[in-house]
């Protein structure tokens, strides 16, 4: 059997509040998504990055974090080949123009239940639910972290930061990491959880099983407080909203609480150390309380009550 390995983008853009899909039509008038073989050295999004700039003109940005894999097997000059197609999404520029590249006779843009009609293979109608879901969930996100980032103007006093640290991952992640608030670096680098407590929280992430680019990861404050202190329970309270949006629109299956500070703020359980591992159903969400990874870094015996809290939450998964 031979194996070929392709890549592809579902690409769309939005007219007024419309999503709609770029479909290419072959010379023999089916449609089909860009997309081709992976060349050597080349990574998927490379590949997938390639072949919309050469099938269509576009130099569209990719969603972070999201991709998904259809694979098929068909017969070729008498043998059987097997071929993977992993797929991610980019959203193109309105202004921008196509230009079809000989392969294909013309295109079309479509919206969701036009393009559904017209892909031929299941797999791709499967793949194209996922997607249109994504982008919901990314153009609602986006729209939220905008107001979010404009907070400290609409504040009438503020002492936290004015620079907004987004949270980070995949937008219908099943585990959702909840921090305290950003740190210094975090609030340089515009993105949470990437100092000390950041690495080490990946590396107890990997022994559960759980890679950060699956999960979501975000503060209950997302400003930086200077001198790392504690955000106040105004700063709290002026947050609260915006994350409680973010929760619906991820809809995770796990909300991690990490530190006193976000078991406190979601669930009113301020005393991590004897609620720790505890799975708590309240509000139609499912969270666990577990140690902030600052704390870990101080104490190995908080270190290793913290990867059998995450270990719980692997097996659980």
């Amino acid at each position: 059997m031979r194996f070929q390995h392709s890549a592809g983008a579902f690409v769309y853009k939005l007219v007024g509040k419309r999503v709609l899909f770029l479909l290419l039509i072959r010379p023999n008038g089916g449609y089909d998504l860009p997309k081709g073989h992976i060349e050597e050295g080349e990574s998927d999004y490379g590949a997938a990055r390639r072949e919309i700039r050469e099938e269509t003109g576009l130099r569209p940005d990719f969603l972070p974090h999201f991709s998904m894999v259809t694979e098929y097997s068909f017969k070729e000059r008498g043998h059987t080949a097997h071929k993977t197609v992993r797929f991610f999404i980019a959203k193109a520029d309105p202004k921008q123009k196509v230009r079809i590249s000989h392969e294909h006779a013309s295109y079309k843009w479509l919206g969701y239940q036009e393009a559904a009609s017209s892909l031929e293979y299941r797999d791709l109608l499967r793949i194209l639910s996922a997607v249109s879901d994504y982008i919901s969930r990314w153009e609602r996100m986006n729209t939220l972290n905008t107001e979010y980032a404009r907070l400290p103007k609409k504040a009438g006093a503020w002492s936290l930061s004015r620079r907004h640290v987004a949270g980070e991952g995949l937008l219908n992640a099943k585990v959702m990491l909840l921090g305290q608030a950003p740190g210094r670096n975090e609030d340089m680098m515009r993105r949470p959880f990437i100092g000390r407590s950041g690495k080490l929280l990946d590396n107890i992430l990997g022994k559960s099983g759980i890679r950060r680019e699956e999960a979501y990861i975000t503060s209950v404050v997302q400003f930086f407080p200077e001198g790392n202190r504690m955000p106040t329970r105004e700063e709290i309270k002026a947050c609260k909203p915006f994350l409680l949006e973010q929760v619906e629109i991820i809809k995770p299956k796990f909300i991690v609480l990490l530190g006193n500070l976000a078991s406190g703020s979601m669930l009113d359980i301020s005393e991590v150390k004897t609620n720790h591992g505890r799975i708590i159903e309240r509000n139609g969400a499912t969270y666990m309380i577990t140690f902030h990874p600052a704390a870990a870094l101080r104490s190995t015996t908080t270190l290793k009550l913290m990867e059998k809290d995450f270990e719980k939450l692997g097996r659980l998964l």
